[in-house]
């Protein structure tokens, strides 16, 4: 039976994300609450209610990556759990994405709970072929960066699971919020010096997306290193940290510029994932990169430097105005697996 609307479940370690369609696939809202999974499946009963506070559907479509949290013993035990917290709060049909199988029903989660688990990029994937012939598709969130080829509108990858994905430069542990600046850099430039960088969790990308100006507060959703204040002072202050000064040690420019360089780190990682996908495609030049998620903004800058052909993901997207629009980029996964949900059912034309 058609449903006149569906929610599409991204659900991550870090965030819930849902996107809210009707049968033709056209946005009608869009949410991503902070959920640290963690902490345990309380955060996620507690985010689930905050999505359904503002919209509802009869229909549901979950694909996830929050098996992963270290509160599961396993990525099995992860799924069920999950899934468990699902039956609880959702009313009506859901069903869940379990990649190359397709949707299965929660009935029938056990049985493909491998499936289920970390397939969200398989989704997105899988609807930007039907927009683009050939591709790189590139989604950067808050913790990881997912990248896939698409070649005759046909996904083109090495890996299904994490292990194979991260062995192949495909799934790449880091994101524009999350990720520690330990990781990026052992050594940074600092006031024309190169400087050791401190092996230490005092700050994370969020503080130099702050710094660079290429996040705003309000998309920044994640706690800080220290747990004080998300604006330019506390950033200054913990990104000085990384390099074993204090903020008033230098003018705020001079933080400013160090943010530049962890920011250039990213992208040289970020940029060597993508060469490695981009050999797949035979060097070809008619492809674009598409770029989705909260860090998609450094897409767009990669697709200058390597001078490709740069579609934003909200090109692909209809939605009842721009800041739905750009909100459903940034849960792409969710409106993915949303759109195919419907699909499925024979709903969109």
């Amino acid at each position: 039976m058609k449903q006149t609307t569906c929610i599409g479940w991204d659900i991550g370690g870090a965030h819930l994300k849902a996107v809210l369609l009707d049968a033709q696939g056209f946005v009608l809202a869009a949410r991503q609450v902070y959920c640290p999974l963690w902490r345990g499946l309380h955060e996620l009963e507690r985010a689930i209610d905050e999505v359904l506070s503002h919209f509802n559907a009869g229909c549901h479509a979950v694909t996830m990556t929050g098996e992963l949290a270290d509160v599961f013993s396993s990525r099995r035990e992860g799924v069920a759990g999950i899934a468990g917290v699902l039956a609880a709060k959702l009313g009506g049909q859901v069903q869940y994405y379990a990649g190359r199988h397709g949707f299965v029903d929660p009935g029938a989660v056990g049985a493909h709970a491998m499936d289920i688990a970390s397939m969200n990029w398989l989704a997105s994937v899988a609807y930007v072929a039907q927009h683009c012939r050939h591709a790189l598709f590139v989604d950067i969130g808050s913790t990881t960066t997912d990248i896939a080829a698409i070649l005759d509108a046909r996904f083109l990858v090495a890996g299904f699971t994490d292990a194979d994905r991260m062995q192949h430069d495909e799934l790449v542990y880091t994101g524009v919020l999350r990720t520690p600046l330990m990781a990026l850099a052992q050594k940074i430039t600092f006031a024309g010096h190169m400087t050791n960088v401190a092996a230490e969790q005092f700050s994370t990308m969020a503080d130099v997306y702050t710094l660079t100006g290429d996040l705003t507060l309000e998309e920044n959703m994640t706690e800080t290193a220290d747990g004080a204040e998300k604006g330019m002072n506390g950033s200054a202050g913990r990104i000085a940290r990384m390099i074993g000064r204090d903020a008033q040690d230098a003018p705020m420019p001079a933080w400013q510029q160090l943010a530049c360089s962890f920011k250039d780190a990213q992208l040289a990682q970020i940029r060597q994932a993508v060469f490695r996908q981009l050999s797949r495609l035979n060097g070809r030049r008619d492809i674009c990169l598409v770029g989705a998620g909260v860090g998609s903004f450094l897409v767009a800058e990669l697709a200058r430097q390597l001078r490709y052909e740069y579609k934003a993901a909200t090109q692909f997207i209809t939605a009842a105005n721009d800041e739905t629009k750009k909100m459903a980029a940034v849960c792409f996964p969710a409106y993915a697996v949303g759109y195919l949900a419907i699909s499925r059912a024979g709903a969109v034309e």
